[in-house]
């Protein structure tokens, strides 16, 4: 039996891994980050500037942020191909006293959208970004070809608004720079989970809490092992390889494979075999979202893209399982290239023998506190 896992994941710092290759570069990083920074200022001074300017009496609360998805997940990959995208969700939150400030909660979240897309216009001009407003639940700014950033507009209780000002406040940190978006993050944490609502273009306000489902995944991560993060990031390369546009979401790819997954030691190839295998079955059966069990994700997917899905992830369990038991290093690559595409390293030489000792050695438990992982270059 080979042993591709080098080929999926090392700590070798002369060695570029598929997981080192789904990286975002460190200038796409930074550009990103950057631009998060740029619109949460733009954001915080200028949508009560907007409001204000519309004859809004009374004081006007700044936006606070909360940054949400694969980027929060770290989960997030490289775009594969054209037309797909680096996705940077940050949610900008008001107090739910705005949305009662207007005699129709449809009125606010016109107002909200309008307000935002108003007070972005100008950076938007300046960095050369675009808008584009047809997404029903967010506003995107496309910040290059390759990467956007979604802005999902939302209303807390007032009490939690106000707990998450005073607790920032209190710290003193300046709102304008970095170091204010991971202190945000951890205030945001310590929040108790009340009803949140996500303004939507056409259905006025939905209750939608993004953190329930980030720390669902952070908690399975913290359980499981980083290898389960590494898992879902080939599962959703493959989906990238394998669908130019649609496939089945991060958010189904992840509840799929977290029951499924069954840590091995060191051996990344046979843990994504392992979660593959059930992977069709599973999606059959029906996924629920891990957070809400009366929301099924595969519902949500359709029945033919379920099964277009589910026979996807058969072919890629058969090319996985020969690519593994084929004996030739330079087959298994070709395989391999062929599924996740050329980002896969084609490198034979880094294919070892593993014997029968080496395999059961992989599937004994190891706890995963205590996962020897190394030095990873990846996020």
């Amino acid at each position: 039996m080979l042993n591709l896992s080098t080929l999926f994941h090392t700590s070798a710092e002369d060695k570029d891994s598929f997981l080192d290759n789904l990286d975002l570069t460190e200038k796409e990083k930074a550009q990103l980050e950057a631009a998060r920074v740029d619109i949460r200022n733009c954001l915080r001074e200028g949508i009560p500037a907007v409001l204000e300017s519309q004859g809004f009496e009374g004081e006007i609360p700044k936006p606070r942020f909360f940054t949400q998805g694969s980027w929060s997940y770290k989960t997030l990959n490289a775009p594969a191909k054209e037309p797909q995208q680096a996705d940077l969700d940050d949610g900008a939150y008001l107090p739910m006293t705005f949305v009662k400030q207007t005699k129709r909660p449809s009125t606010a979240s016109k107002i909200f959208f309008a307000a935002a897309e108003e007070a972005l216009r100008p950076l938007v001009a300046k960095n050369g970004w675009s808008i584009d407003d047809r997404k029903d639940t967010c506003i995107r700014i496309e910040i290059s070809k390759k990467a956007h950033i979604d802005i999902p507009l939302y209303a807390i209780p007032d009490e939690e608004f106000m707990l998450l000002k005073a607790s920032l406040e209190h710290r003193g940190y300046d709102l304008h720079d970095d170091v204010a978006i991971k202190a945000e993050r951890d205030v945001w944490d310590a929040l108790p989970a009340e009803s949140v609502l996500l303004a939507h273009r056409k259905e006025d306000w939905k209750k939608s809490d993004p953190r329930p489902l980030r720390d669902w995944f952070v908690g399975e991560v913290e359980v499981k092992g980083t290898q389960l993060r590494r898992i879902v990031r080939y599962l959703k390369a493959y989906r990238d390889w394998r669908w130019q546009e649609g496939g089945p979401t991060s958010i189904l790819l992840m509840a799929t494979a977290a029951p499924l997954f069954d840590a091995q030691h060191g051996r990344d190839d046979t843990a994504l075999l392992n979660v593959v295998s059930g992977m069709a079955a599973s999606l059959r059966a029906g996924v629920a979202n891990p957070t809400d069990a009366n929301e099924s994700l595969t519902a949500r997917l359709g029945a033919d893209k379920v099964e277009e899905a589910a026979l996807a992830f058969e072919d890629l369990e058969k090319f996985l399982r020969g690519a593994l038991e084929c004996g030739s290093p330079e087959q298994a690559c070709a395989w391999m290239i062929n599924k996740f595409g050329d980002r896969f390293p084609n490198e034979p030489d880094w294919v070892k023998v593993s014997s029968v000792r080496d395999t059961v050695a992989a599937v004994a438990p190891v706890p995963a506190a205590s996962e020897i992982v190394g030095r990873n270059k990846s996020a």
